[in-house]
């Protein structure tokens, strides 16, 4: 049965690898015998962590550009796996939301993924290969004040959805949408706006899930390789919730 989530042999592209979720499914991607190309802005971090791991290299990669796209992508002959979990956020309702910081969401969560798609889609295509999306409980539900982020991560479970109905046989497309996760991400939210008061706000972020914490990096990590491995080979198109019962609530 081990063997079932095992991707030995496997070929991942990771955007958003240096860090947060996608650190920690290059971590486990490569510990089950993928190699993983980590692809993020931060060089020094994505370097630290390829330089860590058994079989891992870092390429720089701007998913918002094609270019940077086709040059992470450069020399392979096909590609099993890509992860798409580059993306970023942002605090504000509609009022609140200045569309040039409106524009810069788009830009990342939903152009980003599409351009990695499409940059991606005919080396998948050789082999079968799986997609995963990183989206967001928040692209299922409103969360407060969220209304540029709600937006962009409902556009990728959209997006989602969409590929594997054009492409039902020749790719594996599904969408993992987290609760909140402890993370840098969640640091860069507190620092930027919760400056001065970041335990209580991080007990509130704990509380908003109803186990009473937030999820983990690794635990999204293990789901992603689930839906990668030879065990979900049924599941294409799927949403799947891993939020501490946030949207069953």
């Amino acid at each position: 049965m081990s063997d079932l989530f095992r991707l030995d042999g496997k070929l991942a592209v990771i955007t958003g690898g240096a860090s947060g979720i996608g650190e920690a499914t290059a971590r486990l991607f490569t510990a089950t015998g993928a190699r993983v190309i980590i692809a993020d802005l931060d060089e020094r971090r994505g370097r630290d962590l390829a330089a860590g791991l058994i079989d891992a290299e870092f390429r720089r990669c701007d998913v918002t550009d094609e270019k940077s796209l086709g040059q992470l992508l450069e020399g392979l002959t096909h590609l099993d796996i890509l992860v798409n979990s580059a993306g970023i956020g942002l605090v504000g309702n509609v009022q609140e939301t200045e569309l040039d910081d409106f524009k810069r969401l788009l830009r990342v969560n939903v152009e980003g993924t599409f351009l990695a798609v499409k940059a991606s889609l005919d080396l998948l295509m050789r082999v079968r290969g799986s997609i995963v999306n990183i989206g967001s409980v928040a692209g299922l539900v409103g969360v407060r004040r969220r209304f540029a982020y709600c937006t962009t991560k409902g556009a990728v479970i959209a997006m989602t959805k969409q590929l594997a109905v054009d492409y039902p046989t020749q790719i594996r497309v599904n969408c993992i949408a987290p609760g909140t996760v402890d993370s840098p991400f969640v640091e860069a939210y507190l620092e930027r706006y919760h400056k001065h008061e970041k335990e209580k706000i991080r007990i509130e972020l704990n509380e908003r899930q109803p186990v009473g914490r937030m999820g983990r990096p690794d635990e999204i990590a293990a789901l992603a390789l689930y839906i990668c491995s030879a065990a979900a080979d049924f599941m294409n198109g799927s949403i799947i919730t891993i939020d501490g019962g946030w949207t069953a609530a």
